[in-house]
């Protein structure tokens, strides 16, 4: 995961933001939201695409193999929920992910399955 720098040529890395010390209702709320928003697998799929880079409606759609209405419904619900945003380049509308925590667990969620699924075929192998 990136650690967060100040601006500057010869940043120096930030401390990690401190976790909460109790959980509450509204907190566990709002993640349980994030990992809801996260279970279409079209919008996983777009948000693990977006912390690779930036993408336009189009190229997700082709990346995805959804139709162009399909993915702007996607990102609809995920800009609502600030989880990725949009600036214009003339006619094309750009999106990234807005966050890069969420970005991480989207990558760190497919890297634990794509291991998990390649263990059991490097144990045979030994």
């Amino acid at each position: 995961m990136p650690t967060p720098t100040t601006p500057g040529p010869h940043s120096e890395p930030l401390p990690p933001e401190p976790l909460p010390e109790q959980l509450t209702p509204d907190l566990l709320q709002d993640a349980a939201g994030t990992f809801a928003l996260l279970s279409a697998t079209v919008r996983l799929h777009i948000l693990w695409l977006l912390a690779a880079g930036e993408r336009d409606v189009g190229t997700l759609a082709e990346d995805t193999g959804q139709s162009v209405a399909t993915v702007s419904h996607h990102l609809a619900k995920l800009k609502l929920a600030g989880l990725v945003s949009s600036r214009r380049a003339g006619k094309r509308q750009i999106y990234l992910a807005e966050d890069p925590l969420v970005a991480d667990i989207v990558q760190l969620a497919i890297r634990h399955h794509t291991e998990a699924r390649e263990a059991p075929r490097r144990r045979r192998g030994a």
